[in-house]
């Protein structure tokens, strides 16, 4: 249990003892700094301990802010500082310093709990100071003060306030419009009934994986079904963010589930509807393999690029100044927005089109609406990485390094390539991953099945690969790199298995790009949660992206097509074995270890 040390007694009427018990604080009671510091070392390491000023005046949720969000190590707000076990020694020494300097008793003016943070600032600790906007933190230093806390107090609804922050500050128009304005009503709701934010996650993805089932029916009735129950595992997907702003429940699980339901959702209900399709007799699982490369494309186009300017130097662009220029002027906000088709709209435009039309033309109105995005997004970060003179570092190379997903073949090569890469200007680090993509992506799309030429355009991807990855990625534009990567190796995957023509092979190979993307995805959450990108072991035994795509081509020079079909649904199978054990592995054990707690307040889906 984490304890509230108060130095000093608590005023007549005051209900600060009553309100830390009721964050789930054992409060203990310190006549001043010497006893403060005695009862700060008897608490055990492992435990929150938090240092209140017993004249506090404040609403509720201002404490909660302050002393009980998981993600920060060191925390304060006026009148209280808190510390988690990972930063207690740092509040222990700042503690025997304000001691030590023989301040502190219970008559002082002056906070001790303000006088500890200042002297974490003057170490340089980093205390999280949380936005607080109307809620009121205040220690008064005499009676007309404390009476005139508490009127403020009083004309401020706490929890009116609470509902607000529990809504993303960031989110698409049908969000924010649609859904928020009673989601977060249902996420009180959940943690009035005690109910934790990974368990919601859970219940949305049930219900979109029930979806996805009453799509595969096919029938009219199914289709209707389904787009009723995927806007309300949307509705339940934005719950679960909700209440762990509400109730601050954040953790490193609850990231990452959230995160990863999000994609196995949306494929799933993918899957789902091609299997509707095809009981009444049309085949669209080309297009759902399509909307699926096309979508997760997108994604790392976003990671990508965010990773590579997250930390640059002289990161400005005229291109971003018009883009902040746009921003303030309202509607043109929302329009932006609404154009990059978040997962708001993209899902309300999926459960609508699926209940009143086909799978194919919702298919088709997906892949047209991605397009655009992705088009819109890609041109607007190409211009501005060529207009920003932007300096990029040594962690944002290794990220896109790490997100480049090279193999044992690429990384071999590459070391015997980097004299040569030097030489090249700086375009020709995206361009040659760019064309050695294209390559092996035109002849698997232009020549037919079982012929040599996919395979010799996957040896010449093996080589540019190497050669893209050959010098550290710091251009302007090789940010570029990983999402070209996973194009190539995703359309390979998806032309080949069209190109065999025989049955079952487009739902294997969608089977096989999912366990992949799987991949790809838990590498981006452990780089955004620092903790690095998946063990090396994990990347070769899965081959890299151009081993699997020269295993691939090989596989389909080697084998007749239903053979073919077989050998996808082995290796999704092994893939999808391999990096979901390790990837459940790792953020169960992260979660148990007391990870830092993490929780995504970016760009929409």
């Amino acid at each position: 249990m984490p304890t509230a040390i108060l130095t000093g007694q608590p005023v007549p009427g005051s209900s600060i003892e009553s309100e830390l018990r009721s964050l789930g604080f054992d409060v203990h009671v310190a006549a001043g700094a010497a006893e403060t510091e005695t009862l700060l070392a008897r608490v055990p390491g492992e435990e929150r301990v938090a240092v209140v000023d017993a004249r506090f005046v404040g609403h509720p949720h201002a404490l909660r802010l302050g002393l009980t969000d998981p993600r920060f190590p060191l925390a304060a707000i006026q009148g209280a500082v808190t510390a988690q076990p990972a930063a207690r020694q740092m509040l222990t020494r700042a503690m025997a310093r304000e001691n030590s300097t023989g301040g502190g008793t219970a008559v002082d003016v002056d906070s001790l709990a303000d006088r500890i943070t200042a002297a974490l600032d003057a170490d340089g600790a980093g205390v999280h100071r949380p936005e607080l906007g109307s809620l009121v933190a205040a220690v008064p230093a005499d009676p007309q003060a404390r009476n005139e806390a508490r009127q403020a107090v009083a004309a401020v609804d706490d929890e009116a306030v609470r509902l607000k922050s529990a809504v993303k500050a960031r989110d698409g128009f049908v969000t924010t419009h649609f859904i928020s304005p009673y989601s977060r009503y249902i996420a009180r709701w959940c943690a009035r009934r005690g109910l934790t934010p990974n368990q919601v996650t859970t219940a949305s993805l049930i219900t979109a994986l029930i979806a996805a089932g009453c799509a595969a029916t096919g029938t009219r009735g199914g289709f209707v079904a389904a787009g009723v129950l995927l806007i309300a595992s949307f509705v339940l997907d934005c719950t679960d963010g909700q209440l762990a702003r509400y109730s601050l429940q954040y953790s490193t699980l609850g990231a990452w589930l959230d995160a990863t339901f999000d994609r196995a959702k949306e494929y799933a209900y993918y899957a789902g509807l091609a299997l509707g399709a095809a009981r009444g007799g049309d085949d669209v699982w080309a297009l759902a393999l399509g909307a699926m490369v096309l979508q997760t494309c997108r994604h790392v186009v976003d990671f990508s690029f965010n990773e590579a300017n997250h930390d640059a130097s002289a990161n400005t662009s005229p291109t971003a100044a018009l883009s902040d220029k746009l921003d303030s002027v309202g509607w043109t906000v929302w329009l932006r927005r609404m154009i990059v088709l978040p997962i708001g709209e993209r899902w309300a435009m999926i459960a609508v089109l699926t209940a009143l039309t086909t799978p194919r033309i919702t298919f088709y109105a997906l892949l047209i609406g991605c397009a655009f995005a992705a088009t819109y997004t890609t041109a607007g970060r190409v211009l501005r990485s060529l207009t920003r003179k932007a300096t990029r570092t040594d962690r944002a190379a290794k990220a896109l390094a790490d997100l480049a997903d090279s193999g044992p073949l690429a990384e071999a090569g590459a070391k015997g390539l980097r004299t040569a890469a030097r030489r090249l200007p700086g375009f020709a680090t995206p361009a040659v991953a760019l064309l050695g993509g294209a390559a092996v992506v035109a002849t698997a799309a232009l020549t037919d099945f079982g012929g040599p030429w996919p395979l010799v355009a996957a040896l010449g991807y093996v080589l540019t690969s190497a050669l893209a990855v050959a010098r550290p990625l710091k251009g302007a534009l090789d940010w570029l790199v990983p999402p070209f990567f996973r194009a190539a190796e995703y359309l390979t995957v998806l032309f080949l298995a069209a190109k065999a023509d025989v049955n079952g092979a487009l739902p294997a190979a969608f089977g096989l790009v999912a366990a992949v993307a799987y991949h790809h995805y838990d590498t981006v959450y452990r780089i955004r949660g620092d903790a690095g990108a998946p063990p090396q072991w994990l990347v070769r035994t899965v081959g890299g992206h151009e081993g699997r795509t020269l295993v691939i081509t090989l596989l389909a020079v080697l084998l007749t097509a239903a053979q073919f079909k077989v050998a996808l649904t082995v290796l999704a199978v092994v893939v999808a074995l391999v990096v979901l054990v390790e990837s459940i592995r790792f953020w169960v054990a992260a979660h148990q270890v007391g990870a830092p707690a993490v929780h995504d307040e970016g760009e929409p889906a």
